[in-house]
């Protein structure tokens, strides 16, 4: 005798969950004003939002890592600037982090579940 499972109920998020998950893409652009703006706003965001809306939860916890490990790259970016090979290292970083959160945020307004590149996993 074998046990059917019943198919999971795939949901389409709705308009204010993508809207939410794309606020926490595009809030990471305040830390080109202000230093770790781009981690603690959409932390605020992700803690504020992750139990009730699942696009969020999920999107947030990309972001987070993502930004996370852009910083660790600047970082070490700018440590290789003191032997000038950082300085192309360091713009082409900015560039990347610029559009890359653009493709991020029209996903997340499609409600889609965006997989950044070059992501570490640091928070599960």
């Amino acid at each position: 005798m074998s046990e059917e499972s019943t198919p999971a109920i795939e949901t389409t998020p709705s308009k204010d969950e993508r809207t939410w998950a794309m606020l926490c893409h595009f809030s990471t652009y305040i830390g080109f004003i202000f230093p770790f703006g781009n981690i603690i706003v959409p932390l605020i965001i992700w803690l504020s939002k992750r139990e009730d809306l699942p696009l969020v939860e999920d999107q947030g916890r990309e972001v987070l890592n993502f930004q996370i490990s852009m910083t660790i790259y600047f970082i070490i970016s700018g440590i290789l600037c003191i032997i000038l090979i950082g300085i192309p290292i360091l713009i082409g970083l900015i560039i990347f982090d610029f559009i890359i959160t653009i493709v991020a945020a029209i996903s997340a307004n499609d409600g889609k579940y965006y997989r950044y590149p070059i992501n570490l996993k640091l928070i599960k």
